[in-house]
C-alpha cells in the first residue's frame, strides 16, 4: 500500500478507500491509484483481509450431483447471489453419499467458508452443530435437514406430485403406478405421499404392485416399469418420481413401442414426470416442473440475510411446482 499510494501521490487511508470500495474518492484520484496498483502487479491479500475482518467472503455449496442439470441450476442461481453479495462460491457433489457430504461440508468449514448451503445425502446433520454454533450460517435445501433445526428451502413435492397422478386421473386412468427413487430420501417419500393421496382422493385402490420406489439405476427402473406394463390388467399410465426415472421410462416405453413391431399395436402408456428433462418439450413429456434457479436463489439469498445478522428462528420455505402438459400425460386409457 505504501509503494501504491508513493506512485499515485495519495495517502495510505486513500488507498485503502479505494480497494475496498468505499466512498469519499474523486474519479480521478480512483484512476491513479488504479493505475498505480496495476503498474507495480499487486493484488489484494485475501489472507490478510480475513485476519482483519474474520471473513473470508466465501460461501459453500454441497450439491448431490454436479451433471445433473437440475442441480447444475440451483448451483447457477446460488453462485450469482453470491457474486452480487461480493462473495466467492465452492461446491463439490456428495454423490448421495451421506459419508461423503460430511467429508465436503466439513472440509469447506476448515477453510473458514462463511457459510454453507447444503442439499442433504444424509439424514444426521449434527455433526455441523459446532460449525453453526461457531458462526457458519448454513441453510439447507430440496431436502431438511435432519436431526436439527435449519433453515430449509424445499419444492412443494407432495402437491406436485398429487397434482400430476390427479391430472393423470382427470383423462381416465385408473390403474396409475409409481416408480420413484429410494423411500429413505425426503423428496421421494413425499412424492409417493402425493401419490398415493391423489389415488385416494378419487377413491381409487391401489395394488401395491404398482409401486415401486428404489434405486434410479436403469435397471432397477426398467424391471419396474416393465414388470407393471405386463399381466393380464397392467397399469395404463405411469408417475416417475424424478428426471432421472423418467428418462430410463421414457425409453422402456420407445422400447416397447418399437417391439410391437408388425404385431398388433401396443397400447400407448400416459406418463407423467416429476422435474422437467432436457428435450422434454421436444419430447412431448408432460411433467411437474420445479423451479431450481428459484430454489437456488432463496437459499442464497436466506443464507445471506444470516450473514447480515437475521436472528429469526429457523425458516422452512416451500416453492411450488407447474404442471406442463405436453402430451404424454393427456393419452388416455385404451378402451375396454
Amino acid at each position: 500500500m505504501k509503494d501504491v499510494a508513493a506512485r499515485a501521490g495519495v495517502g495510505l487511508k486513500t488507498v485503502s478507500r479505494v480497494v475496498n470500495g468505499e466512498p469519499g474518492v474523486t474519479s480521478g484520484t480512483e484512476r491513479r491509484v488504479r493505475e498505480a496498483i496495476d503498474a507495480l502487479g499487486f493484488r489484494r491479500n485475501d489472507s490478510a483481509r480475513v485476519l482483519r475482518k474474520g471473513r473470508t467472503a466465501t460461501v459453500g455449496l454441497v450439491l448431490e450431483d454436479l451433471a445433473d442439470p437440475f442441480y447444475g441450476q440451483i448451483g447457477r442461481a446460488v453462485e450469482e447471489v453470491a457474486r452480487a453479495h461480493g462473495t466467492l462460491l465452492i461446491n463439490g457433489s456428495s454423490a448421495r453419499d451421506p459419508e461423503r457430504e460430511q467429508e465436503l461440508a466439513l472440509a469447506l468449514c476448515a477453510r473458514r467458508v462463511d457459510g454453507l448451503v447444503v442439499i442433504p445425502a444424509g439424514d444426521d446433520h449434527r455433526y455441523l452443530e459446532p460449525e453453526m454454533r461457531a458462526g457458519v450460517a448454513t441453510v439447507f435445501a430440496d431436502r431438511p435437514a435432519g436431526l436439527i433445526d435449519a433453515d430449509t428451502v424445499l419444492s412443494d413435492s407432495f402437491g406436485g406430485a398429487r397434482d400430476g397422478v390427479a391430472h393423470l386421473i382427470a383423462h381416465g386412468h385408473r390403474r396409475i403406478g409409481f416408480v420413484g427413487d429410494r423411500p429413505a430420501v425426503h423428496t421421494a417419500a413425499e412424492r409417493l405421499r402425493g401419490y398415493r393421496a391423489a389415488m385416494e382422493d378419487a377413491g381409487l385402490p391401489v395394488d401395491e404392485r404398482w409401486v415401486a420406489p428404489g434405486p434410479t439405476e436403469p435397471e432397477r427402473v426398467t424391471a419396474a416399469v416393465t414388470a407393471m406394463l405386463s399381466g393380464p390388467e397392467p397399469v395404463t399410465a405411469l408417475f416417475t418420481g424424478n428426471n432421472r426415472v423418467t428418462v430410463t421410462a421414457v425409453r422402456v416405453l420407445a422400447a416397447r413401442t418399437s417391439a410391437g413391431g408388425g404385431r398388433a399395436p401396443v397400447a400407448p402408456v400416459a406418463l407423467v414426470g416429476f422435474d422437467d428433462v432436457e428435450l422434454g418439450d421436444v419430447l412431448g413429456l408432460t411433467v411437474i416442473a420445479q423451479d431450481p434457479a428459484a430454489l437456488g436463489r432463496t437459499a442464497a439469498e436466506h443464507l445471506f440475510r444470516r450473514l447480515a445478522g437475521t436472528a429469526e428462528p429457523p425458516r422452512r420455505v416451500v416453492i411450488g411446482t407447474r404442471l406442463l402438459a405436453r402430451g404424454s400425460g393427456e393419452t388416455p386409457p385404451p378402451s375396454p
